[in-house]
């Protein structure tokens, strides 16, 4: 994955900072937990998935419509990036570094950061969290300790960000996991366009208020074209 990287002092980045870094299409990295440092990564090609293109397996709708998980909203951020940032099978290191908790964590109290997790039995075994910026949502990290508990979070983040009018979903690269549902890689240039059209156009994560409880059939309807 070829990506443009820019050093910079950690203490130095701001959530202000990090807003309009993300506005102009960066995002910040860490090569490990404990790096002090951090930096800018601008990838040549873009993994973005299609919110109108959404592919939906058949298998999952059925597990989503089923109910295994109860989806809650913006409840558990401290949870969620812990588990996000635990070494997984497939990734032993994570690139979530102490500074990065600190200022995401006051991005969410300020509104910008969001979480979609999905508990059973009042225990948090998936989830997903990532930042609102105008109609643009942008993908951080996901996790699960059940089978198929990301994948849900996921589906609910599509819906409730069609139900809310957004028009980009960021995920940043392309993986064979996301790809499964339709994620497309874009060239820098088109990515900045797609990306200056969502900032133009706000996108309302409440419409659906992050209290409700919003069900795997509802999820599934707001998924339906048109």
């Amino acid at each position: 994955m070829k990506a443009r990287s820019i050093p910079v002092r950690a203490p130095e980045i701001t959530p202000e900072i990090m807003l309009r870094a993300y506005a102009a299409g960066i995002f910040p990295m860490a090569e490990a937990a404990d790096d002090p440092n951090l930096f800018w990564v601008e990838p040549e090609q873009r993994g973005v998935i299609p919110l109108d293109r959404f592919h939906l397996p058949s298998r999952l709708a059925r597990t989503v419509r089923s109910e295994r998980f109860e989806v809650r909203v913006d409840t558990a951020f401290e949870a969620v990036i812990d588990a996000c940032a635990e070494a997984q099978d497939d990734r032993p290191e994570t690139w979530i570094s102490g500074r990065i908790r600190e200022i995401f964590g006051e991005l969410f109290r300020l509104g910008h950061v969001h979480t979609v997790e999905c508990w059973r039995e009042n225990r948090l075994v998936g989830g997903l969290y990532g930042m609102s910026l105008g109609g643009a949502f942008f993908g951080e990290s996901m996790f699960r300790r059940e089978t198929d508990a990301s994948k849900v979070a996921l589906v609910h983040l599509v819906a409730r960000l069609r139900q809310g009018g957004y028009s980009l979903l960021d995920a940043q690269f392309q993986t064979a996991h996301l790809a499964q549902f339709g994620t497309q890689e874009v060239p820098r240039a088109v990515y900045q366009l797609l990306l200056e059209r969502a900032l133009a156009m706000p996108g309302n994560w409440g419409a659906w208020p992050p209290g409700a409880h919003i069900t795997g059939t509802q999820a599934l309807m707001a998924l339906q074209p048109g």
